[in-house]
């Protein structure tokens, strides 16, 4: 790839700003700052995303017998509220939600979005729920021909979106999964990964494995992803669509090291209350 020198003229303010990007690994220099902030800013990155927040929480009963898991209060507001606040902070503002158990007290509380800065949409899984493939599916409509962006609900995470992005694009691949590491993966789905492409896929394995990286419950789909999906209306991303695109090397995985909480038992709860801060 040609290179061309230039000589420019920028206030030191912003001279401080772009030196504070240099680590001496990830931004190797003050020359190499300015060309990494000027092609994020240039970048095409999604500007939709699918909340899936049609859960039970069956597992944090008895708060979710009148209040939706994504509704439960992290610091004053709800979880979902931090989820559209991350999402607004990386200029992602065309919000899908798909919504289940007491759906209508989310759409209630969110309403059209306006009030946080955002667009949102909803989709109706009604009672009977379709898991995550089906609730993802259904907002094909609304998604569009457009790279998007699917979060669970009930997940609570600081993550560079940008960086997400940038790392899904030179993968070039139909689908990328935000990773992050447990020490018990039993509760998760586990990736084996070789560079940044995943070899295989398996939610919640009885045997233990030998990776402790696990999905984060964040991904980055091309729109094409809906032509792997089955023809059923109810099925899961982790168990009918994540092994089949890891074993077509489909599949790529992103490992980050931001704060993460699967808020879903009552214990990550408890957890988030305490370490959670505010980004």
């Amino acid at each position: 790839m040609g290179r061309t020198r230039l000589t420019i003229t920028i206030d030191s303010k912003v001279i401080s700003q772009v030196d504070q990007q240099v680590d001496g690994v990830r931004i190797r220099n003050r020359s190499h700052a300015i060309e990494y902030l000027l092609s994020r800013s240039m970048m095409e990155k999604p500007k939709k995303a699918v909340i899936l927040a049609g859960g039970k929480g069956i597992k944090m009963r008895p708060f979710t017998y009148e209040t939706p898991k994504v509704l439960l209060p992290i610091h004053s507001r709800p979880i979902l509220e931090h989820t559209i606040d991350l999402l607004r902070k990386n200029d992602i503002r065309d919000i899908v939600i798909s919504l289940g158990h007491l759906g209508e007290k989310v759409s209630n509380y969110f309403g059209d979005g306006s009030k946080f800065g955002v667009k949102i949409s909803y989709k109706d899984q009604g009672e009977n729920l379709k898991g995550t493939g089906g609730a993802t599916k259904i907002t094909k409509d609304l998604v569009g021909k457009n790279t998007f962006i699917v979060i669970y609900g009930d997940v609570l995470v600081n993550i560079d979106l940008a960086e997400f992005f940038e790392f899904h694009q030179a993968q070039k691949k139909l689908g990328t999964i935000a990773l992050t590491s447990a020490k018990n993966t039993s509760l998760y789905g586990v990736v084996n990964l070789r560079g940044g492409e995943i070899l295989d896929f398996s939610e919640k394995p009885r045997l233990e494995s030998s990776s402790h990286l696990i999905s984060a419950g964040i991904y980055i789909f091309e729109p094409e992803i809906f032509d792997f999906f089955p023809k059923e209306s109810q099925f899961s991303l982790e168990k009918d669509v994540f092994p089949k695109l890891a074993g077509e090397r489909k599949l790529a995985g992103w490992v980050f090291e931001g704060p993460w909480f699967d808020v879903g038992t009552p214990e990550t709860f408890e957890r988030a209350v305490k370490e959670w801060k505010e980004q």
